[in-house]
């Protein structure tokens, strides 16, 4: 049983929330019935002790009641990190905040979350700490949320202070968002990186900082993807600029794996607090796209505590095959999405686009490695979101990588990436893939049927073309491979590129 002390006489009783895994403890009062009665900066503190056990619930709510009168909330919390054997997960307890709306699933009183990246936090009308949104400190009932993570086998010991501060409120300025247009190129191939995160949660680097390497690293678009929170949609105004379009997104961090919102309209907060089994994910996915974005399960197979997606890819809209530099979980991925693409022809069903972004968070984490080229007909939100949607890119480790990639029949018919080549089963096709930017990599052109042309190592250049024949009925589509020589990279022939497929012959409907 979890145990709480609030500083008053005698234990709080537990009761659980309506809420799925959710816990809620006794109240945290304040002794000032009416704020005015602390004066102008006047402040009163309150310290909550207690013990989580191993199993204990996603979410642990401890309410807190706020007078009026208040300017700033303010908290800050610890907890005990005992050894653990081996292959033990120890203590790992992340915080946000809900105000006096409520803790009900969908958001409406969200107010900041920093998962386990900060000790403390505040926030008040003009400002607030990144991760948390600003504005006023309103009467009611608001609630500390705890996430505990990981719990050793000896239990979870927290403390948290609550400090109040009393005095007129401030003003909230009125967000200011990033243009949805950049100035483009017409119909061009567009390179972004789509999961990246700042300090408003767990990176250290500035909105700021991240335009810069962006920039340096030759991407056209970027998207703001911080966990669990969009506070800091209102922050990439200034970063923005016509050679730089900044979507507007999320990393929802479930405890059953994380998903990119991928270019939603500015201010969406899409809730993550829900498990497989809670058959609650298709409500949020549904809610990303009314709000204008992509559905993009993150990193499906990475080992990391709660990261391995379990919530299936109906919902998805593209799969983030390649995050950061290539891994062995990366592989996986891309085996499981190829096996995806098998049964899609087979069955007569959609496809899936396959992604990749850096998922950068500080030094040395790389901006745009790996980075998504889109063809798009233009620098906005909506032509790349298209363009992704359709599967019209490839997946390059960086700038230097430059691909063609592009399938024809005898009579003048051609497709490109992520399109069909709409000829009869027999008609010999051609396969071409045009390359710059890959010294000794290798091409691999792999089917439904599996990796079925294999070419000699590129020049040193880097540059070259490779062609294959084929016949619609022998590869019902064909993919592009670019992998280093074996020594190099974690991985035995690591990626340097691969494409979205092109699909042969006239679909049956």
């Amino acid at each position: 049983m979890c145990e709480d002390n609030h500083g008053g006489p005698g234990r709080r009783a537990l009761f659980v929330t309506g809420a799925a895994a959710a816990l809620t403890l006794g109240s945290v009062s304040f002794a000032s019935a009416d704020g005015r009665d602390q004066g102008d900066g006047g402040q009163e503190t309150r310290t909550v002790r207690g013990t989580l056990p191993p199993g204990s619930p996603d979410f642990v709510y401890v309410p807190v009641e706020v007078p009026a009168g208040v300017r700033e909330l303010r908290v800050a919390y610890t907890y005990d990190r005992p050894s653990v054997p081996a292959g033990t997960p120890g203590n790992a307890l992340d915080i946000g905040v809900f105000d006096e709306r409520g803790t009900e699933l969908g958001g409406k009183g969200f107010r900041g979350w920093s998962g386990g990246a900060r000790t403390e936090f505040f926030l008040r009308a003009d400002e607030a700490t990144p991760g948390y949104l600003p504005g006023p400190v309103r009467e009611g009932t608001w609630h500390i949320a705890l996430g505990p993570y990981t719990v050793a086998p000896q239990g979870l010991t927290y403390e948290i202070t609550i400090t109040l501060t009393y005095g007129e409120p401030g003003e909230t300025a009125r967000p200011v968002y990033p243009p949805e247009r950049a100035r483009g190129r017409g119909r061009a191939w567009y390179r972004g990186d789509c999961h990246l995160h700042s300090w408003y949660s767990d990176g250290r680097r500035t909105p700021a900082e991240i335009g810069e390497l962006a920039r340096a690293a030759g991407l056209d678009f970027i998207n703001s993807s911080e966990h669990n929170t969009h506070s800091a949609h209102a922050h990439w105004a200034d970063v923005a600029g016509d050679d730089l379009l900044v979507m507007l997104g999320e990393e929802v961090t479930t405890r059953n794996g994380h998903v990119v919102a991928l270019g939603t309209d500015p201010g969406t907060f899409v809730d993550w607090r829900y498990r497989a089994r809670d058959n609650r994910f298709g409500r949020f996915a549904r809610q990303i796209r009314r709000a204008g974005g992509l559905v993009v399960p993150a990193h499906p197979h990475a080992t990391c505590v709660g990261c391995n997606w379990k919530f299936g890819f109906g919902e998805a809209d593209a799969i983030e095959v390649w995050n950061g530099p290539y891994t062995p979980d990366d592989e996986v991925a891309l085996a499981d999405w190829d096996s995806m693409l098998v049964a899609s022809v087979r069955d007569g069903r959609d496809w899936i686009p396959a992604m990749g972004s850096s998922d950068a968070h500080r030094s040395p984490d790389a901006v745009g490695s790996p980075q998504t080229v889109v063809l798009a007909d233009d620098l906005t939100r909506r032509a790349i979101q298209e363009g992704i949607r359709a599967g019209r890119s490839y997946v390059a480790e960086s700038a230097k990588v430059t691909l063609s990639f592009r399938a024809s029949g005898g009579r003048g018919e051609h497709a490109g990436i992520g399109e069909r080549l709409a000829v009869g089963r027999d008609t010999p096709v051609t396969v071409r893939l045009e390359v710059t930017g890959a010294p000794r990599c290798t091409v691999h052109f792999v089917t439904d049927q599996g990796v079925l042309h294999t070419s000699a190592p590129l020049p040193v250049s880097g540059a070259g073309t490779v062609e294959w024949r084929t016949t619609p009925s022998y590869a019902a589509y064909v993919r592009a491979e670019l992998r280093h020589e074996a020594a190099a990279g974690p991985v035995p022939g690591a990626l340097a590129a691969f494409t979205n497929p092109v699909f042969l012959g006239r679909r049956a409907d």
